[in-house]
């Protein structure tokens, strides 16, 4: 009789434990979970966290559930009192408290890595390599960097290292050229998807207006088709590199270079920014027209032409100071 009465009394205190919140010094609380360190030591990261699971009690009762080999390690968050069972529920999904870093439409990849480094939620496991080991590292065959990489918001887990984020931009790029190449128009101009990428990037960077997108994409195609210079300033500016002061001049214009798409036709070696899917889209389904000229208005969208006469006007009008008399 005692012997039942003692265990229903083990069984109660059990079950009121594995139920009740456990205290916590302050929340919300956030500690780590060592690879390899198991149950007992992930007890031990509780405790001096200051949640006070009660070290042999949460062993005894990740035990009776068959939780001592599934605890996941990273980085986790306790925003609210929870139980026992509660945190070994969260342990044993894993959890884990997730970070974000934003690669924007039309950064450049030097821009991206400028923002993992800024981030203090990865690990900086690129910190010192050069852009061709970081390739090598993430399994890319190109040998450029610039454009291979989706911008868009990436979550992982606080610890995750950066090359992680890199290789799952870069897939998701990969994936995106995939997909949209076997859609692209049937006349389109370009031999290999990277060479659409290419031209993405520079739709990326021209486009004022997302609305105009495709017909500025349509300027550009018809402008490579005729082997006409495609004379974008960006590309330029791209160029030009850290020399670049804000201040694009004629004569950076008339300075040959590989990216100096005034002085030589066709496109660029490689992209000159991160394009979206937008961009990548209008580029390989570009609008139908006759256009070759294009000028901004200085509202945000542009004043497109035929000829460069009809151009000529339109930059006068737009783009000219009038003098003073």
């Amino acid at each position: 009789m005692f012997a039942v009465l003692g265990l229903l009394a083990v069984a109660g205190y059990g079950t009121w434990y594995a139920m009740t919140p456990v205290k916590a010094a302050a929340l919300p609380v956030e500690f780590e979970i060592p690879a390899g360190i198991g149950l007992r030591g992930a007890a031990r990261q509780l405790e001096q966290a200051g949640i006070d699971v009660g070290r042999q009690r949460f062993e005894a009762l990740a035990r009776l559930l068959g939780i001592t080999q599934d605890i996941k390690a990273g980085y986790y968050r306790l925003a609210v009192p929870m139980t026992p069972r509660e945190i070994l529920d969260k342990l044993e999904r894993g959890d884990v408290v997730q970070s974000e870093v934003v690669l924007v439409e039309g950064w450049t990849f030097a821009q991206f890595r400028a923002a993992l480094e800024a981030s203090d939620a990865l690990r900086h496991d690129s910190r010192g390599l050069a852009d061709a080991e970081i390739l090598a590292r993430i399994g890319a065959v190109e040998l450029h960097p610039e454009g291979l990489f989706f911008p868009d918001t990436y979550l992982f887990a606080r610890g995750s290292s950066d090359l992680a984020v890199l290789r799952s931009a870069y897939r998701v790029m990969q994936e995106h050229l995939a997909r949209e190449w076997p859609r692209r128009a049937a006349d389109a101009p370009y031999k290999t998807p990277y060479e659409a990428l290419i031209m993405a990037s520079i739709v990326e960077k021209e486009t004022g207006r997302e609305s105009e997108r495709e017909q500025i994409a349509g300027v550009l195609v018809n402008r490579l088709r005729i082997r006409m210079a495609l004379q974008v300033d960006p590309t330029v500016i791209y160029g030009l590199g850290e020399s670049f002061d804000g201040n694009l001049k004629k004569v950076h214009l008339r300075t040959d270079g590989p990216y100096n798409t005034y002085t030589r036709p066709g496109l660029p070696p490689t992209p000159i920014a991160m394009p979206g899917l937008a961009s990548l889209r209008a580029t390989l389904q570009p609008a139908k027209v006759d256009a070759l000229y294009y000028v901004a208005r200085g509202d945000g969208t542009s004043q497109f032409s035929r000829t460069l006469k009809e151009h000529n006007r339109a930059v006068a009008r737009y783009q000219l100071k009038p003098k003073r008399k």
